[in-house]
């Protein structure tokens, strides 16, 4: 009976490391969905995904099943993993999304706010430094005109 009950509890230690996986794999798609990025960062995300899905994996089988791999691993992992994704994920992923959102409009909010506030003030002293810059080089062309003669 012991042995049946710490096998049961393996597996769902297992489930929870799928489901935990699910919870990365969303995670990474979150980011996507928030942020754009080039392709080549999008390369990046994925491998470091799977390098973090790896070495979750390696942890668990060693915590939990001294390193042993059985069937019962695999599918506890697959298990775990597709009833996060067919119960929880689209809720993960809507939350987590809007509260970034959120995040992104108030941060931007007032860096709008400054760029506006600094092209009004800067927009003068810039058409000052052009009238300035064009008095210069119509000045150097009338003395090269001049020094020509």
């Amino acid at each position: 009976m012991l042995l049946i009950f710490d096998e049961l509890m393996t597996l769902f230690c297992f489930v929870f490391t799928g489901a935990l996986i699910g919870i990365l794999f969303d995670i990474f798609r979150i980011i996507r969905r928030s942020f754009k990025t080039a392709d080549f960062i999008t390369y990046i995300e994925d491998i470091c995904f799977w390098l973090l899905a790896g070495l979750i994996l390696l942890f668990s089988i060693f915590t939990f099943n001294n390193g042993e791999l059985r069937l019962y691993v695999f599918l506890g992992i697959l298990f775990g993993t597709l009833i996060y994704l067919l119960t929880l994920s689209k809720y993960f992923i809507l939350i987590f999304v809007k509260i970034i959102t959120f995040i992104k409009k108030i941060l931007w909010y007032p860096i709008s706010k400054i760029i506006q506030i600094s092209t009004k003030i800067f927009s003068p002293i810039k058409a000052s430094f052009v009238k300035i810059r064009l008095k210069i080089i119509n000045r150097m062309k009338k003395n090269d005109k001049i020094s020509s003669k």
